[in-house]
């Protein structure tokens, strides 16, 4: 492996090839990406815009006694977010106050005007959000109109028309100019918690620094989240993995105990695909606020009692989505088979829930490759779902080129969205749909599997791994390094687990392992003892039944002729 530019030369050859790939080439921004600190990494929440104006409210709010409404998102942001804003009102013993997280199927994402009745029925002055709000405009002219002062604080992208709102503490705005605007929400509310501890903290006796608790839910959002992991973020994201595993949080405690894991050892994939679908599967299957209760309970008894509750209905969720997904399967075949099968695939069931139809269209779109509309039926009769774009047309903008009055409501991003159809329209959606994709498809880039440098397996050793353990956290913008391991020869290959859907390879001449779950694609079933590979993979330590050793998770395998 060659040595990189000087400017990277106490660095040893691979950290510095790694680096080199994440377009790292001074030996400055080498020190400040491979050793977060906090100090320095984590800026003055006043640096946004309108912090100070948000912070004299909320301030005045606590002073006087009027009573405060925290109204979360119901994902893995908001509602981190609202438990750490609820853990900040108890700390400084403040009282006159709800947190409020809206039902995904009945209320929908954001805020509505029947939430802000009810709260201010309950007497709300002031109404804090935690991931949304930005895009509320009427909502906000109707919680003016209440006698409510609304502070939003939010990080999605803000429209052309800004709500009028109290304070809008978000800093992609225009005008903003805080040196990281790619913070999540309950990112935001922390910095929001720090500012308000900044002015009174002391006043109120809370400990110096008490505010980094709070990371252990701001951190498990920034990474549940996947907003980009640099800058502050990555800051965010390493602090936040460090208080995770310390936490005395009931909540967390118990839901670690559910799923067998040692909280010592939670890394980032722990909260992608263990600790985050749990949060989620409240909103997704039932309350969330059941979520919201977990999080913020403060007895072991309490916390248990939630976490069973999450348990369940995940386990509900992997069902749901399962049964769906082979409904989906047997009729996008049959219209396969009748060659009936277009550009733009509509599937769709009103016995399904909304709140699940996302994750049957990400299954469905790696499949069949192409762009995928998933629907169900809220409880309150509305036809939503998700769509999921295979690369070859940005959805949203597809979904604003249909005949006036199909859509009822349309958001998202270029990849993956979200949409209500009115009930008449819902048997033409396909075939608007599909009009719509001739004016704005555009050619699919071709997929080119990214690798960071090429490996032996010996070089899968304890000495490689401290060096590519610096680059940790993973996620966006920070992805897991991959390898090359060229002309490698198989021992065996065998499948594990209950439904043997997971693949491990061994190698002639290595202890190590490389392993796949999930391994459904037919090459995988192919590959036999004896046969010459090239692998992709990246390298990782598992630590189950607390035996740590390091391996490969497989990206994608080569069968040499």
């Amino acid at each position: 492996m060659p040595i990189m530019s000087s400017g990277l030369s106490s660095y040893p050859d691979l950290v510095q090839t790694l680096l080199k790939k994440r377009g790292i080439t001074t030996a400055a921004d080498a020190d400040h990406f491979l050793y977060p600190d906090f100090a320095r990494d984590v800026r003055d929440p006043f640096g946004i815009m309108n912090m100070e104006k948000a912070v004299e409210r909320i301030l005045r709010a606590i002073g006087t006694g009027e009573r405060i409404a925290v109204y979360a998102d119901y994902d893995c942001d908001g509602i981190p977010g609202a438990a750490l804003f609820n853990d900040f009102l108890k700390k400084i013993k403040y009282e006159n106050f709800e947190v409020y997280i809206p039902h995904r199927d009945i209320e929908g994402y954001g805020l509505n005007n029947k939430a802000l009745d009810l709260l201010a029925g309950r007497g709300a002055k002031v109404v804090i959000t935690i991931d949304c709000g930005i895009v509320d405009v009427l909502e906000a002219a109707h919680a003016s109109a209440l006698g409510i002062d609304l502070i939003i604080t939010d990080h999605h992208l803000p429209q052309d028309v800004l709500p009028k709102a109290y304070a809008i503490i978000n800093s992609k705005q225009s005008s903003d100019t805080y040196h990281d605007n790619m913070l999540c929400g309950a990112a935001v509310a922390w910095k929001l918690v720090c500012a308000l501890l900044a002015r009174r903290g002391e006043s109120w006796g809370v400990p110096l620094g008490w505010e980094k608790w709070l990371l252990d839910m701001a951190g498990l959002s920034t990474i549940a989240d996947m907003v980009p992991l640099r800058n502050e973020n990555r800051a965010l994201a390493q602090y936040g993995l460090m208080v995770l595993r310390k936490s005395r949080r009931p909540g967390l405690l118990a839901l670690l105990q559910k799923m067998d894991m040692t909280q010592a050892n939670i890394i980032e994939d722990d909260i992608g695909f263990m600790i985050g679908p749990r949060i989620n599967a409240a909103s997704r299957m039932g309350e969330p606020m059941d979520a919201f209760r977990l999080l913020s309970a403060e007895t072991m008894e309490e916390a248990e009692e939630y976490a069973d509750k999450l348990m369940h209905l995940n386990d509900a969720r992997k069902g749901m989505v399962a049964s769906m997904v082979k409904e989906a399967h047997k009729h996008i075949e049959a219209r396969e088979q009748s060659g009936a099968l277009r550009e733009i695939i509509v599937i769709g069931n009103p016995l399904w829930k909304p709140g699940l139809v996302g994750l049957v269209a990400m299954n469905l779109v790696e499949k069949y490759e192409r762009t995928i509309f998933v629907w169900g039926r809220t409880e309150g009769g509305d036809i939503k779902g998700s769509c999921r774009s295979d690369g070859t047309v940005h959805v949203v903008e597809m979904m604003t080129r249909v005949s006036e009055g199909v859509l009822t409501d349309v958001g998202g991003h270029e990849e993956a969205g979200g949409f209500s159809v009115s009930h008449d329209a819902i048997h033409t959606l396909e075939d608007e749909l599909v009009k719509a994709y001739q004016a704005v498809r555009k050619e699919k880039e071709e997929e080119q599997l990214f690798v960071d440098t090429t490996l032996s397996l010996a070089e899968v050793n304890w000495v490689n791994w401290k060096q590519i353990e610096k680059f940790a956290p993973f996620g966006m913008a920070n992805p897991k390094p991959v390898f090359l391991f060229e002309n490698l020869k198989l021992a065996d290959t065998r499948f594990f687990g209950k439904e043997k859907t997971h693949l491990e390879l061994s190698f002639e001449g290595s202890l190590v392992k490389a392993i796949l779950f999930f391994a459904e694609d037919k090459k995988f079933k192919e590959l036999k003892a004896g046969d010459s590979i090239d692998l992709i993979a990246t390298m990782e330590v598992n630590t189950f039944r607390n035996r740590r050793e390091l391996r490969l998770r497989i990206v994608e395998v080569k069968k040499k002729a």
